[in-house]
């Protein structure tokens, strides 16, 4: 459980379209904003039970179980890499966490190099996008300030 910091103008732009003019008042846009990340948790496949997303002024709060960490974390990173997400409240249970860590895309870094800094080995790339999937979509297309999850191996 904790707060992670994401930058807020990059990534999916699902909810960044949504401003509060369009609506009636803030409690509504962060309302349709709140349902729009639920929509894309869902629909990511990944194993959570009651899953309840709340949006407020950048920051989104997430609620439910899941039965692994990495199901846990990749929650965190995709609700994250949305543009307009600022943080990410995490308060979302898990019933046997596993070791991990995350890591933030520098300039200049591909999915060989983090996977050089962390295993000694740029061939283990792909466990790190197999790891950060559905949120990648190719381990060519990470961008700088993206975060991913680093498993343990």
């Amino acid at each position: 459980m904790g707060l992670f910091n994401f930058l807020r103008n990059v990534g999916r732009k699902d909810i960044a379209e949504v401003k509060e003019t369009e609506a009636a008042d803030l409690a509504a846009a962060n309302a349709r904003k709140a349902g729009l990340l639920e929509d894309i948790l869902v629909s990511s496949g990944l194993n959570v039970e009651n899953l309840s997303v709340d949006f407020d002024d950048a920051t989104v709060t997430l609620y439910g179980q899941t039965d692994s960490l990495e199901d846990k974390e990749k929650l965190i990173l995709i609700a994250g890499n949305v543009e307009g997400v600022g943080a990410v409240d995490d308060r979302i249970s898990v019933v046997t966490p596993p070791q991990s860590t995350f890591h933030e895309v520098q300039s200049g870094e591909s999915l060989s190099k983090i996977a050089k800094k962390y295993y000694g080995d740029p061939m283990k790339y792909m466990t790190i996008f197999e790891a950060n999937q559905p949120m990648l979509s190719d381990p060519d297309k990470i961008f700088v300030g993206q975060k991913l999850r680093i498993p343990n191996v």
